[in-house]
């Protein structure tokens, strides 16, 4: 791309170095198309955006369109998982076969929702062979996963589950919601219709021509050391979804992997985050539970992925990486290919990179922490 990329979309005085920042994204050829956005104690400080949203460069990148950001989407299915505990339907420390007894089995009695949403469950997707079509399905995957046994005593350190993350966490709303919602019409009825935040698991088929289309990365992540926990996660032919579309990946329900969103949306949902709770005037969550959320559960080195990491209920915590920033305490997460979304409670900063270029990382793409630096240094 041109270092004459055209940035579209709001600027705050101040934060023009971030533009400068997003710009050298574009002049060192790692862009197609992308979108950053912060905000800080419910107001936007930037909501940009430039380059096209194909591969071919034909359709240019819009403030509508709607990015797949992978594992990103897992910070917000534990807002949603934060509000079934602020409303009483489940604790953090519940036993999951407490509400999904079939979960309960091959020594997996003992693991609670907190040890799942940290990955800390012994098993990291499905062992035996199957079709990667069937994760599309949760009348499926729900009882596999649920048949699975832990490779390891549950509890012993965190092994990153990339999919299962998901099918875990929406078995369990399902059952303690009062209606039996999906995690995505919770999100929907709770969180984004009434604020029109446009983020979505499941994207309706009437909203694909809106989706950015994903170029992928040139070659694969650096996994570290292979084992049998990490060819499970990512190296079996059925660790991932596939094989029946892009349309039927976009409109599944896939908590842990296939939400589609702006930059902004991201960034709105992760003010809860950072702001104890608070979406704009709006309060959806109390400030103790928030803190809880955020509390760390497990640290240290990873049995899937090749990094030191800590994660609390469903977010990764930063302590002094500089992944997600210069804030030990901001949670986010990182998805597939370079997108993230974070949450500052020290500053009530939130923000979010999204694009459709991806490249060979996990966690912490240099495009996302560039921006993300040079909007701090900007506060």
């Amino acid at each position: 791309m041109s270092e004459q990329i055209e940035i579209r979309g709001f600027i705050a005085p101040g934060f023009e170095p971030v533009a400068d920042a997003f710009r050298a994204n574009f002049a060192a050829g790692n862009e197609i198309g992308a979108g950053f956005a912060l905000m800080q104690d419910g107001e936007v400080r930037i909501d940009i955006h430039a380059g096209a949203a194909d591969r071919g460069g034909a359709r240019a990148w819009s403030g509508e369109t709607l990015a797949p950001i992978f594992s990103t989407g897992k910070a917000v299915t534990a807002l949603v998982m934060a509000w079934l505990v602020d409303q009483g339907r489940i604790a953090y420390d519940t036993p999951i076969a407490a509400v999904w007894p079939d979960f309960g089995v091959h020594g997996k009695d003992a693991i609670t929702l907190e040890m799942a949403l940290s990955h800390q469950t012994g098993f990291t997707g499905v062992a035996e062979e199957m079709d990667a079509g069937d994760w599309l399905d949760r009348e499926v995957m729900e009882p596999r996963i649920a048949a699975q046994s832990p490779l390891w005593t549950p509890g012993d350190g965190s092994a990153y589950q990339p999919i299962s993350f998901g099918v875990i966490a929406d078995a369990v709303a399902r059952r303690v919601d009062s209606d039996q919602r999906t995690i995505a019409a919770i999100l929907h009825e709770e969180m984004t219709g009434p604020f029109g935040i446009d983020f979505h698991i499941g994207l309706p088929e009437a909203e694909h021509d809106r989706a950015a289309t994903h170029k992928l990365p040139p070659r694969p992540a650096y996994l570290g050391e292979i084992n049998t926990a990490t060819e499970i996660a990512f190296l079996k032919p059925w660790s991932s979804p596939g094989r029946r579309g892009a349309s039927a990946w976009r409109s599944a329900e896939l908590p842990a992997a296939n939400a589609h969103a702006t930059a902004g949306a991201i960034a709105a949902l992760m003010q809860l985050f950072a702001c104890g709770g608070r979406l704009g005037e709006e309060r959806l969550l109390t400030p103790g539970v928030v803190q809880d959320a955020m509390r760390e559960r497990v640290s240290g080195q990873d049995r899937v992925l090749p990094f030191d990491l800590a994660y609390g209920a469903g977010v990764m915590i930063n302590r002094k990486s500089g992944l997600l920033g210069p804030e030990p305490s901001t949670v986010g997460h990182y998805g597939f290919g370079g997108s993230c979304g974070f949450a500052d409670p020290v500053r009530g900063v939130s923000g979010a990179y999204v694009m459709n270029r991806q490249m060979d990382v996990l966690v912490g793409d240099d495009r996302a922490m560039r921006l993300i630096n040079a909007a701090y240094a900007c506060l």
